[in-house]
């Protein structure tokens, strides 16, 4: 088992799960981080500190549609490790439905 970030994180990218996480399995895109299923250890640590609940363990229904693109993604951008402040905009889209399909970037992050 492993746990994803959904697309509740995207134009946020609160980065308080990356702070707790003992296996530094986050990567960080443009605007959004992902989880890479083969490094977590499902310790579940980070769940609870996302602010605004973007990560789900791979056992609830709705991870199914994020697993492959966590692991496409954590393939793909650089490693974070470090806490960083937020989007500015993170704020008023936290509660935005459907970002995936209208903010979505593939874009890399700055990484650590």
């Amino acid at each position: 088992m492993t746990f994803v970030v959904t697309e509740v994180c995207i134009k946020c990218k609160h980065t308080d799960c990356v702070e707790v996480c003992p296996v530094d399995c986050f990567y960080e895109g443009e605007n959004m981080l992902v989880i890479s299923p083969d490094e977590c250890i499902d310790c579940g640590v980070c769940e609870p500190e996302c602010p605004i609940d973007a990560i789900l363990p791979d056992s609830d229904p709705e991870a199914d549609k994020w697993l492959e693109m966590n692991k496409k993604y954590s393939e793909e951008w650089a490693n974070i490790t470090l806490q960083k402040p937020p989007m500015p905009e993170a704020e008023e889209m936290k509660d935005v439905k459907g970002k995936y399909k209208d903010h979505f970037s593939a874009e890399s992050g700055d990484g650590d």
